[in-house]
C-alpha cells in the first residue's frame, strides 16, 4: 500500500538520523483498539444472519473492512491467543491445550503488544485478551487499568440471580463430594436473563474499565500512542446476559441448525459431545437436545452477542468523545467459532468451517473510500493480526512472525491473496473442553457411558488402527481451507511424514455445510491437497507487488 509504505520510509528515515526534520513533519502514529471476543461465529448482521442484533459492529463493518473467510489456527481459547499474540502457529508455539503456558515453552518470544510497547506504545487491556491466568502482565503491558465509577460484580459463578447462584454453589458442592475434583463439573445454568444494568455482569463492567482507562490517558495529555485491548468472555458460555438483550428476539423466530448430522463418511473422531455445554445444570447428559431447549440455548447465544455488540458500541462512542477515533486503528476478532448444533454439536473444538471461521473486521482512520463497506473474500488467518497491525503502525516486523500482513487488502479488498488458511484440533472425540486427553477421574463419572459411546464409534471405524494411547494424546487433525476444498488429515503428531491414519476432504461448492467425505472418491486430487498441505503455510503466501 503507497501510504503505508511511504509512512515506513518515513519512520526509517528518523531512525537512521534525519535529524533535520522537525517535529511537526513526523506523521503521527495510530491509536489500536484491538477488540477480542469469545466463541463467536459469524453470526452477526454484516455476515448476512437474518436474525442477530447487531448494529454496532454492523455499522462497524458498514465504514471499514470486514473478512468473510478468516480462520483460527486452532478452535479453542488458549492456543488460537497464544498463536496469534505471538504470530506464530500452534506447532511452533507448542500450545495445544488450555493448561500450558505460552511463555513456559517459549520465554523469549515477542508478543503483539509488547511489540507495541518496545515501540513506544503505551499497552494495556481490559477483560480477556489472553487466556484466563497467562495474561503476559510483565511484557506485554506497559500500565495498569483505571478504576471506573462501578462497582465489580462479584457473583459466585457469575449469577446474578439468587437461586441461580445456589443451583451453582449445590452442584459444585454435590459433584466435589461425589466424584473429587474432577475438572468442570458442577456446573449452574448454561444461562441467564437478569433484569440488571450491563455492568453487573463482567463485559459490561470491563467496558467501564476499558473507556475509564482511554479517559485516563487522554487526559495525561502527551503524545504517546496507545494499543488498548478490550476482551469479552461472551458468547463463551455462560450466556449471562441483561433481560434488555434478550428481549430484543422473539423465540417463535429464532432458527434452529438445519445440518444436525455428522457428516456422511466422517472421521468418528472429528466431533465431541458436547461436554462443555453438557456439564451446565438443566442440559441433559448424554443423548439429543431438544428442539425446545435448543431454541432457548440459542436464544441466550443470540442475546450475549447483542449485549457484546452493546459494549463495543459504548466503547467506540468513547473514541468518539475523546476525539481519538480519527488517529485510531479498531480490530474486531473472535478467537474461534461454535456449533449451535450443527453437525449434532454444541460447542467450538473441531476442524471443521463452523468451528474455524470467524468474524474479523478492521477500520483505519485512511483507508481508501473505494474500500470502506467492502466484504474481502481472501482467504485470511487470525495469525495474519500481528503482521498487519505492525505494518499499519509503521513499525518493523519481527524475524519470527507465521503470518502474512493484509495491509493490502485495504487498498484493494479483491486483488490476489493467499491459497490456503491452515488449522489443527488435536483428537476432539477424546479431549476434554480445555483440549487435554480424557482423563481416568471423568471416565468415572456420570459421563462414562457417553465416553465409551463415542470410543466405540471410533473403533467401529478405524478397525486395527485404533489404539488408545495414539487416539488420546498424540492424534492430531491438520486441516487445510482452499477456495474451493477443505482437508483434514489426521496423522499421528509424534510421526509427521508417515501415512494419515484417515483423510476428509469437504467440497465447498456444492457442499457448503461439510455434509459428506468425498477423500475416497477423488484420490488425485487429495494428493494434490495434501502436497499442498505439506507444503506448509511458507507456499500459500502471495508475492505483494510494491
Amino acid at each position: 500500500m503507497k501510504h503505508y509504505l511511504l509512512f515506513s520510509l518515513s519512520v526509517l528515515f528518523f531512525a537512521c538520523g534525519g535529524d533535520q526534520a522537525t517535529e511537526a513533519e513526523q506523521p503521527s502514529r495510530p491509536n489500536v483498539l484491538f477488540i477480542a471476543i469469545d466463541d463467536l461465529r459469524p453470526e452477526l448482521g454484516c455476515y448476512g444472519s437474518e436474525i442477530a442484533v447487531t448494529p454496532n459492529l454492523d455499522a462497524l463493518a458498514a465504514g471499514g473492512l470486514l473478512f468473510n473467510r478468516a480462520y483460527c489456527q486452532q478452535a479453542i481459547c488458549s492456543p488460537s491467543r497464544a498463536s496469534l499474540m505471538t504470530g506464530a502457529r500452534p506447532e511452533s508455539t507448542g500450545i495445544i491445550e488450555n493448561y500450558t503456558y505460552f511463555r513456559d515453552v517459549l520465554p523469549d518470544i515477542v508478543t503483539l503488544p509488547q511489540h507495541f510497547r518496545a515501540n513506544g506504545y503505551e499497552t494495556v487491556y481490559s477483560g480477556k485478551i489472553y487466556h484466563g491466568r497467562f495474561t503476559d502482565e510483565e511484557k506485554s503491558w506497559s500500565r495498569k487499568p483505571a478504576k471506573p465509577a462501578v462497582e465489580r460484580p462479584q457473583y459466585p459463578g457469575g449469577y446474578a440471580l439468587k437461586e441461580n447462584q445456589e443451583a451453582y454453589l449445590t452442584n459444585k458442592e454435590a459433584m466435589k463430594k461425589k466424584y473429587g475434583d474432577v475438572y468442570g463439573l458442577g456446573m449452574g445454568p448454561a444461562y441467564e436473563k437478569a433484569d440488571v444494568p450491563d455492568h453487573h455482569y463482567g463485559d459490561g463492567y470491563n467496558t467501564e474499565v476499558a473507556i475509564a482507562t482511554l479517559r485516563e490517558m487522554v487526559a495525561d495529555g502527551n503524545d504517546q500512542p496507545f494499543f488498548l485491548g478490550l476482551g469479552f468472555h461472551h458468547p463463551h458460555l455462560n450466556w449471562t446476559s441483561p433481560a434488555k438483550y434478550w428481549d430484543l428476539y422473539d423465540p417463535a423466530e429464532i432458527p434452529l441448525a438445519e445440518l444436525t448430522n455428522a457428516p456422511e463418511g466422517g472421521a468418528a473422531m472429528g466431533l465431541h459431545a458436547s461436554f462443555e455445554l453438557r456439564v451446565r445444570d438443566g442440559v441433559p447428559d448424554g443423548g439429543e437436545i431438544d428442539p425446545e431447549l435448543s431454541r432457548t440455548l440459542k436464544h441466550a447465544y443470540l442475546a450475549a452477542v447483542s449485549y457484546v455488540d452493546a459494549q463495543i458500541g459504548k466503547m467506540i462512542a468513547a473514541l468518539e468523545e475523546t476525539g481519538m477515533r480519527e488517529n485510531t486503528i479498531i480490530m474486531v476478532w473472535s478467537d474461534h467459532g461454535w456449533h449451535l448444533g450443527d453437525m449434532g454439536v454444541w460447542g467450538k473444538a473441531t476442524n471443521y468451517e463452523i468451528a474455524t471461521r470467524v468474524p474479523l473486521m478492521i477500520w483505519t482512520p485512511d483507508m481508501p473510500a473505494g474500500s470502506r463497506g467492502k466484504t474481502s473474500d481472501a482467504l485470511v488467518e487470525l495469525v495474519d493480526m500481528y503482521p498487519t497491525l505492525t505494518e499499519l503502525a509503521g513499525l518493523p516486523l519481527p524475524d519470527h512472525l507465521e503470518g502474512q500482513s493484509f495491509a493490502p487488502l485495504l487498498e484493494n479488498p479483491g486483488q490476489q491473496w493467499k491459497t490456503a488458511a491452515f488449522s489443527q484440533y488435536p483428537n476432539p472425540a477424546l479431549r476434554e473442553w480445555a483440549a487435554n486427553p480424557l482423563n481416568q477421574g471423568m471416565r468415572e463419572t456420570y459421563f462414562g457411558p457417553l465416553i465409551e459411546e463415542v470410543e466405540e464409534r471410533i473403533q467401529n471405524q478405524q478397525g486395527n488402527v485404533w489404539n488408545r494411547d495414539l487416539f488420546e494424546n498424540h492424534l492430531m487433525g491438520y486441516a487445510m481451507r482452499t477456495e474451493r476444498y477443505r482437508l483434514v488429515v489426521w496423522k499421528d503428531r509424534r510421526k509427521p511424514d508417515a501415512a494419515p491414519l484417515f483423510v476428509e476432504l469437504y467440497d465447498h461448492q456444492a457442499d457448503p455445510g461439510e455434509t459428506k467425505n468425498i477423500a475416497g472418491d477423488n484420490g488425485e486430487l487429495v494428493n494434490e491437497l495434501r502436497q499442498r498441505l505439506n507444503a506448509g503455510w511458507q507456499a500459500s503466501r502471495v508475492e505483494v507487488q510494491p
